[in-house]
């Protein structure tokens, strides 16, 4: 319970700046809501913040011990086959399970079916945990492997332009950003802890780093090679966002629909680490209860979660996007920096990533300095999703050029900060950039240029946010190798130009 009471604080902390920003804009005559909108939007902030704090006691208690121990059991085995295997599978039935995927999905169902979607974003995710997993066996480069398939990514998504798709791009970029997230990071992680300390060397520690990265690229992957196979004309029709007089029944009904679809995802994970378990873990009753725990509060923690944000947080986010774009385009930009940054300072997950990253790098980049770094790039990101959304121009001119800055960046750090960089997208783009910040962008681009339009521009600014940690890290990574060496030289200098008659002769 105390472990629980902490979670709770900490999504509480997460959503309360978000939430105040609704409270004070509905007080000015820059936006209106309702009564029934206000009290929806409380109730659902509400069991967002419990959700939140459910499922980040149910992900420590269960998600991560499982990605751990299966990764360092099956690694024992030493049977390459099987590990790749049973890799593939669990990554593929815990992608299904991804609430943020959930949410995107709810959102294209107008573009792409969304059982599809989720079950194809599950493939690529799984395929590439598998080259994430072949290289800490065959201890490669993690620079050069996301330079291959980033170009192949690149020329993919020119070729889907040309055919005319090049609306469903951003959407394929969204899915990356919101698969890495709080079910599939922990997981994923630990399950490259695990391997990494049977089958890693003196660099172990940099080689479970980067599978998230690599994960990340796979959704992409799939859904562009889905945007260029497909034959249909791509028409998106805006999700009903209004909110219902029946308040207590819109609850009621998305919770029945919720906990059908939670108990499916989470019982095949379940189920298949059941498998593993009988096959070759051989757990403790006392480990097994303590899963068996945190598997009931992921649970309960992904429902309440999965229905506050599709009751109360994503029609006020697309009803601010709305209304705010009608006041000022300089303000909605404006407007997007501010959230961002709050987005960036709120979450739990980046305060844990600054304490790992300076704790790896000896203190060369400090925690005052990741979270500056993070908060100009985050806010900057979303900012500039706001100017394409007021300018209307394709998300190519940001992704390609952004990317290529990373890649280029990872040749001039040592690995691990590159590992750490694109593994930290993924813990950018958490619960409020699905759930409060994309139905935000949508509404702001009905307002500006119409529902036909969303598709192409409000779309994006997830994989915005995700990428922005890899250039923010690397320039910190950057500047920090730079400082410590230009401190060797001085020090190096005043040695060297030392009077010989200062040096003290002990023999």
């Amino acid at each position: 319970m105390k472990e629980l009471r902490g979670k709770i604080v900490e999504a509480l902390v997460s959503a309360l700046p978000v939430t105040l920003i609704v409270y004070v804009l509905a007080l000015t005559p820059l936006c209106s809501f309702s009564a029934t909108e206000m009290i929806t939007f409380t109730v659902g902030a509400v069991l967002l913040i419990l959700g939140i704090g459910l499922f980040n006691l149910g992900a420590d208690l269960a998600m991560t011990p499982m990605g751990s121990q299966v990764g360092s059991g099956l690694s024992r085995q030493r049977k390459l086959g099987l590990l790749l295997g049973v890799c593939f599978v669990m990554s593929l039935l815990i992608t299904i399970a991804e609430p943020d995927l959930q949410v995107l999905a709810n959102q294209v169902r107008g573009v792409i079916n969304g059982t599809v979607l989720i079950y194809c974003v599950g493939i690529g995710v799984g395929a590439f945990l598998v080259i994430a997993v072949l290289k800490i066996v065959f201890q490669k480069s993690l620079s050069h492997i996301l330079m291959l398939f980033y170009m192949l990514l690149f020329a993919i998504a020119l070729l889907l332009v040309e055919n005319g798709n090049g609306a469903l791009l951003p959407m394929a970029f969204d899915s990356g950003g919101v698969t890495t997230g709080p079910i599939t990071v922990p997981f994923i992680m630990a399950l490259g802890v695990g391997i990494s300390s049977v089958l890693g060397d003196r660099r172990s520690k940099e080689n479970s780093f980067g599978l998230v990265a690599l994960c990340s690229v796979g959704p992409i992957l799939a859904v562009l090679t889905l945007g260029i196979f497909s034959k249909n004309e791509l028409t998106y029709a805006v999700p009903d966002y209004t909110v219902s007089e029946n308040i207590p029944g819109s609850f009621l009904e998305t919770a029945g629909h919720t906990c059908q679809e939670v108990a499916i995802a989470l019982g095949m994970i379940v189920v298949f680490f059941l498998v593993c378990q009988a096959l070759f873990l051989k757990l403790s009753r006392k480990r097994l209860y303590r899963i068996a725990v945190g598997v009931g509060f992921t649970y309960l923690g992904l429902v309440l979660f999965l229905t506050g944000v599709n009751v109360g947080f994503m029609p006020i986010g697309y009803k601010l996007g709305l209304q705010l774009s009608q006041v000022s385009e300089e303000f909605l930009i404006v407007f997007g920096l501010v959230v961002g940054v709050l987005v960036v300072l709120a979450e739990p997950a980046i305060h844990v990533l600054n304490c790992q990253v300076e704790e790896i790098t000896g203190g060369l980049i400090s925690k005052r300095s990741m979270i500056f770094g993070l908060c100009i790039g985050v806010g900057s990101a979303i900012a500039l999703s706001m100017v394409r959304i007021v300018y209307d121009f394709s998300l190519v001119y940001y992704i390609i050029p952004g990317y290529l800055i990373s890649l280029a960046l990872s040749l001039f750090v040592p690995p691990v900060y590159s590992a750490i960089a694109f593994d930290s997208g993924g813990v950018a783009s958490g619960p409020l950039t699905s759930g409060f910040i994309l139905p935000f962008a949508i509404g702001a681009c009905v307002g500006l240029h119409g529902a036909e339009a969303v598709l192409r521009d409000a779309f994006g600014v997830v994989a915005m946010v995700a990428m922005a940690p890899l250039i923010t890290i690397q320039l910190l990574g950057f500047r920090g190798i730079v400082a410590e060496r230009v401190n060797e030289r001085r020090a190096m200098k005043r040695i060297l130009d030392a009077d010989d008659q200062q040096i003290i002769n002990f023999m």
